[in-house]
């Protein structure tokens, strides 16, 4: 083909032009592709639902809204957040085959996030509080990487020391006031 046919050829000239997918930082495209997951999952499972996404403190957020009281959205938050978690990494799966990149994105549904987010922090907030009053170490339950990450941050706003022990399911945070 001469560049002649190059100009009469749809095919040629697409190709040349950048893709949405170009335009988009990393975080903004594993959003997209994230959201375009979570949205065929729900219309799959006929579960109404709005999907935002935000990118802060370097990490893509997506979240899936009702967009009237749907109690729908309920089954995807699951006993406990077990149901976000597994869709969460299976968001982060389909991202990592779409873009060879692994992401670190947060899905929630229904706000349950930061329901759990606002319980993390009262359970900081009473650790530090009893390692304040008696002392010695305060050992948290089992928790997800994500919500460790939330409560050594409370902790360490409180102006005490949190490490993790333990491995795998059994990976919990212990506070104390230090070495």
């Amino acid at each position: 083909m001469n560049e002649t046919d190059n100009a009469q050829d749809p095919t040629a000239q697409d190709a040349a032009e950048p893709s949405d997918a170009a335009q988009l930082s990393p975080l903004e495209e594993e959003g997209e592709i994230a959201a375009d997951y979570i949205e065929e999952l729900l219309d799959t499972a006929d579960i109404d639902g709005d999907i935002e996404i935000e990118v802060r403190d370097g990490r893509t957020y997506v979240s899936v809204v009702a967009e009237d009281d749907d109690a729908d959205l309920a089954a995807l938050v699951g006993e406990h957040g077990e149901t976000v978690e597994a869709l969460q990494e299976l968001a982060r799966l389909s991202v990592l085959g779409a873009t060879q990149r692994r992401s670190r994105l947060i899905l929630d549904v229904a706000g349950h996030r930061d329901e759990r987010a606002a319980q993390l922090r009262t359970m900081a907030d009473d650790a530090v509080a009893r390692v304040a009053q008696d002392g010695g170490r305060v050992h948290l339950p089992p928790l997800s990487p994500y919500e460790r990450k939330l409560v050594h941050d409370a902790v360490a706003e409180a102006g005490l020391v949190s490490v993790s022990e333990g491995d795998g399911a059994e990976r919990h945070i212990v506070v104390s006031a230090g070495e």
